[in-house]
């Protein structure tokens, strides 16, 4: 039993706390991206402690847009915390050196996640900052949270 719980441990590439590192190939929206590493394999992050708009919601295209702009084929590392439901990790995305939550925060491309965030986070400061200048989705006077819009059932 044991030997099957430690092939398994360490069959799952990526586990908690590790490094990602490799380029970045694809973004699905403003907090989800794809990495290929160097032994070829493909990562599908999401990025920690925010919450993007959907693609089909208010600026969702936007927000994937300039989450494109930070990282799509650059250089990304990845300190995993991870995964969610979705078989994504989670993690600390930096992309050239950018902390990539934290720039979609501050550019108002996303809201930061309170079920994933500490209370002392700086990223509070940057959506305020964006709130209070109307940036980005902030300019919606009233914009609607994914995790809200999510929950309202839609039509194909």
């Amino acid at each position: 039993m044991r030997v099957l719980f430690l092939l398994l441990w360490f069959a799952v590439p990526a586990a908690l706390g590790e490094t990602i590192s490799g380029q970045v190939v694809a973004v699905a929206d403003g907090d989800t991206l794809t990495i290929v590493d160097a032994a070829k394999r493909q990562h599908r992050i999401r990025l920690a402690e925010i919450d993007a708009p959907e693609r089909k919601q208010a600026f969702g295209t936007q927000s994937r847009q300039s989450l494109a702009e930070l990282c799509l084929k650059k250089e990304a590392k990845v300190e995993t915390q991870g995964p969610d439901s979705n078989k994504r990790y989670i993690g600390r995305v930096t992309c050239d050196g950018v902390d990539a939550s934290a720039e979609q925060v501050r550019r108002g491309m996303a809201w930061v996640s309170a079920k994933q965030t500490g209370p002392a986070s700086p990223l509070y400061e940057l959506e305020a900052h964006a709130r209070l200048r109307q940036i980005g989705l902030w300019a919606d006077p009233q914009p609607v949270p994914p995790w809200e819009w999510r929950a309202v059932p839609r039509t194909k």
